[in-house]
């Protein structure tokens, strides 16, 4: 699936995808392809400058890779390299190649999206946003309800061909992990108690926020103001997941509701005194109340927080009878057979598949390096 459209589709999710590498063109090759004026100007076999590539005669055309693009750039506080910009923008070409081969694939087995699909999944998506606020996230990101709307159909479809020949098809057998957790048995023996926490973060000082409310306090006042109604939220009821998801300004969690994963108690030691206290305080289940949190060095308050202990995990050897353990070992096999599976199904779906990429031909071309 496509990495940044998967970021079209879901936008409350994280935009700040780190920039993709190259997985075989050297910085020299690239550093060749600035005679190309960095994009514009490239010339091509597919005699467009207008068409990037062709997937058994269907064109990906120029507007939709820099549509991701500009999509994966906006908003960043830094704005990547020429270097960097054709590494992201043929990453991005090659992912819309691969949807390309799977959505021909969906097409020859009736699995397309239908517009039913595509509606339920817009609407689920809208659901936390007023009519204003949505159409706001899809200015800033430079996009269109119809470019969401065809970015659904592609991910929708996509998922579609892969749970049916993919996902559907894995069986973790008792015995499967029976064998694991024997191979791994120490790994689940727990040293020290293990704290799975969540939280929620308000800075005093203005930055980029990643909140589906796109909210974020300018300074110290605003700062206490809102992290007391966050308080008073959560006294009334609202579910701390979804509080976090909304308003939250740590970049890192917001997206996942705060989830801090599980921490060592020693791991506890490297986090600032209040949140220490609260942590070891807290029943499962429970939240905090407001927490200051200080600057390490200058000592001044930099934020507020509440935290939330959603387990408790005590040191031990766990056994298999625990669910818990039988659900992790589940979750690995299925995991680790889904991604071999699926990266064999794309190869066999690509060497099936007619691809002419003329933007990465054009890279080699401008660094000196035939296509023997």
């Amino acid at each position: 699936m496509l990495r940044h459209a998967t970021s079209l589709a879901c936008m409350a999710e994280n935009p700040r995808e780190e920039m993709l590498s190259l997985r075989s063109i050297s910085a020299g090759v690239l550093a060749a392809t600035l005679a190309c004026a960095a994009w514009v100007g490239c010339s091509s076999k597919s005699n467009s400058s207008d068409v990037l590539a062709k997937v058994n005669g269907k064109k990906i055309l120029r507007s939709e890779v820099e549509k991701y693009y500009v999509n994966q750039t906006s908003g960043s506080p830094q704005q990547p390299s020429q270097e960097q910009a054709l590494a992201l923008k043929l990453n991005i070409l090659k992912e819309l190649i691969d949807n390309e081969i799977l959505t021909q694939r969906a097409e020859k087995d009736g699995l397309l999206a239908t517009d039913d699909e595509v509606q339920r999944r817009l609407t689920d998506l809208k659901s936390p946003y007023t009519e204003e606020e949505f159409s706001k996230r899809l200015k800033d990101r430079h996009l269109t309800l119809d470019d969401l709307k065809l970015e659904m159909r592609r991910s929708l479809t996509v998922d579609k061909v892969l749970n049916k020949e993919i996902t559907s098809r894995i069986e973790v057998k008792d015995s499967d992990v029976n064998v694991y957790y024997k191979d791994h048995k120490s790994e689940f023996n727990v040293i020290e108690p293990q704290y799975h926490a969540s939280h929620i973060l308000v800075t005093t000082t203005p930055a980029q926020v990643r909140n589906l409310k796109n909210s974020k306090a300018q300074n110290d006042p605003e700062a206490r103001k809102k992290i007391v109604e966050i308080l008073n939220r959560l006294d009334s009821g609202e579910d701390f997941a979804t509080v976090a998801m909304n308003w939250s300004e740590d970049p890192d969690t917001s997206s996942n509701g705060g989830d801090l994963g599980s921490i060592p108690e020693s791991g506890l030691k490297n986090t600032d005194l209040g949140t220490r206290d609260a942590v070891l305080k807290l029943k499962p289940g429970q939240y905090s109340q407001i927490i200051p949190v200080l600057n390490p060095a200058g000592r001044q308050i930099f934020g507020y927080r509440i935290v939330k202990l959603i387990d408790k995990v005590p040191a031990g050897q766990r056994d298999l009878s625990d669910p818990r353990v039988q659900q992790f070992i589940r979750d690995r096999l299925r995991e680790s057979a889904e991604q071999l599976r699926k990266a064999a199904f794309y190869e066999v779906l690509h060497n099936q598949a007619k691809v002419e990429n003329y933007f990465a031909e054009t890279i080699l071309k401008q660094a000196g390096i035939a296509n023997k």
